[in-house]
C-alpha cells in the first residue's frame, strides 16, 4: 500500500502545471475524504439509506 505521501504526491502531479494553491488543497481534501469514508465502510461505520433519511428528517 501506498504512503500518504505518495497519494499526495499522485494527486498533486494529476494537476495541470498552472494549478493554484487552492487547486491542490481541494484536490488533497477530496482524495483525504474518499480514503476517510472508504476507512468507515471498513470498519462497518455505515448507516442505512433510511436511517440517514429519517434522522436529516428529525432536524
Amino acid at each position: 500500500m501506498n504512503s500518504t505521501k505518495d497519494e499526495a504526491l499522485k494527486v498533486i502531479q494529476g494537476l495541470s502545471e498552472h494549478a493554484t494553491w487552492e487547486d491542490i488543497m481541494y484536490e488533497l481534501y477530496v482524495k483525504m475524504k474518499i480514503y476517510s469514508g472508504l476507512e468507515d465502510i471498513t470498519n462497518g461505520k455505515v448507516i442505512s439509506q433510511e436511517n440517514a433519511m429519517k434522522k436529516l428528517l428529525e432536524h
